[in-house]
């Protein structure tokens, strides 16, 4: 009986994953395309797609930062996040380190389609923001954003590199899904668990403002290097904290 309640609770948690699930089903479906299709996939498909998550990345972002009850708790933990991310220059790290992972396997298409899409499907903020938000409040909306764009990314690096770009399934699984998994895990292990708590809403917008920048990217309007600014949702519960201890 316990272990039927147990296995209960783990198809209800993996149940609650609905922003991977999606994601792995976008993924999986664009890439098996574009590997049918190869090099007949059209960029201008490509190019509209990303307009268009670019638009709505922009809405949901702006949704998440007028979730802030304070003002200034936003602004200080972008200002201070993004200070940290630049001194410590995530973006540029990133990038390198992604650089350099991939020399490794040249001339190897299978393993470089699946390194590829793993980077470009797991590396980046619209991954770690969306996650939270999923397994904190079963909000799937980023993660449902980015599944559009990264299986439109599918098919193209399907058509360009082959199968191995389907094998970053696994990866999202793993390392997206823990993430929502460990979130949720950790909304309900808390007791009183309070989704409209201060720490939780501006942890909430200083997120939508990390998106609205990947959304001015998407868009090709600005390159503010969303990743710089990952700090802020360690500084936005902090300060939330602070100002509500001494009555801000």
């Amino acid at each position: 009986m316990e272990g039927e309640t147990c296995a209960a609770k783990s198809m209800l948690t993996f149940a609650g994953m609905v922003g991977t699930w999606i994601n792995m089903g976008t993924v999986l479906l664009g890439g098996s395309l574009g590997w049918a299709l190869g090099e007949r996939f059209p960029a201008r498909v490509r190019e509209g797609a990303t307009a268009g998550v670019g638009l709505v990345t922009l809405i949901l972002g702006a949704q998440m930062a007028l979730r802030t009850q304070n003002v200034l708790v936003l602004l200080l933990s972008v200002i201070l996040g993004g200070g940290v991310g630049w001194a410590l220059r995530i973006t540029d790290y990133l990038e390198r380190g992604s650089r350099r992972v991939e020399k490794w396997f040249n001339g190897r298409p299978l393993a470089q389609g699946f390194l590829t899409a793993s980077l470009l499907f797991c590396v980046g903020p619209m991954t770690l923001v969306g996650a939270i938000q999923d397994g904190l409040f079963g909000d799937w909306s980023i993660l449902g954003a980015k599944s559009i764009l990264d299986g439109i990314s599918a098919a193209a690096l399907a058509a360009a590199l082959g199968p191995g770009v389907l094998l970053s399934l696994f990866v999202i699984l793993g390392y997206q899904g823990g993430i929502t998994l460990l979130a949720k895990m950790l909304a309900t292990s808390l007791s009183g668990f309070d989704p409209t708590h201060p720490a939780v809403l501006e942890l909430t917008a200083a997120g939508g403002a990390i998106v609205l920048a990947i959304g001015l990217g998407l868009l090709n309007l600005r390159d503010l290097k969303p990743a710089n600014f990952l700090p802020a949702l360690l500084f936005a519960p902090l300060l939330a904290l602070l100002f509500r201890a001494f009555g801000w």
